[in-house]
């Protein structure tokens, strides 16, 4: 029943973090497209790991600053809208899976291409 609850929370703090992220005025945050791919938040509710993906090139330390410099903001912001005994403290991770499995499906494609000019010799 516990992991439910948890598995709520951490889909609602995705849902709001997403739309307060476009909101943060600070230019490191606004160099790309950020997406919040996920949230891990912590049986106790006091961390939340948020995992961001960003489309365009970046400069991955100063997007790490400039969300950690936004992170006060953002809590707040959290905590006003959710009504949660404590408003996790937001820790910002890279997701790079989106990059990864761009790779693989890259490698995959070569492969089937390889397999044709095969079939066709």
């Amino acid at each position: 029943m516990a992991a439910n609850r948890i598995g709520r929370i951490n889909e609602d703090i995705q849902r709001e973090l997403s739309s307060l992220i476009t909101k943060v005025k600070d230019p490191r945050v606004q160099q790309g497209m950020i997406s919040i791919t996920g949230v891990d938040t912590t049986g106790d509710l006091r961390f939340a790991k948020v995992y961001i993906s960003v489309l365009g090139s970046v400069d991955e330390k100063e997007l790490k600053k400039g969300l950690k410099s936004a992170s006060p903001w953002l809590r707040r912001e959290l905590g006003s809208i959710l009504s949660l005994r404590y408003t996790p403290e937001l820790i910002f991770e890279r997701d790079s899976s989106i990059e990864r499995g761009a790779r693989i499906s890259q490698i995959i494609n070569g492969l089937d291409i390889k397999n044709d000019d095969d079939a066709d010799a």
